[in-house]
């Protein structure tokens, strides 16, 4: 499952959350820290683990 980053607007906590493809579309988002909605996505880097040798 993919992990997603956010910022919460009105505390700037930045937390990550790990949920499904369509689980983050529907999901209501909150802050750990102080509960107010609709936190900012934070765009990350990201990498991917393959059994081949490149």
């Amino acid at each position: 499952m993919p992990s997603y980053d956010f910022k919460c607007v009105e505390c700037s906590k930045k937390f990550s959350l790990t949920m499904g493809i369509k689980e983050r579309g529907t999901k209501r988002l909150k802050c750990p820290k102080c509960g107010a909605g609709k936190p900012e996505p934070i765009f990350s880097t990201f990498f991917a683990k393959t059994s081949r040798k490149s």
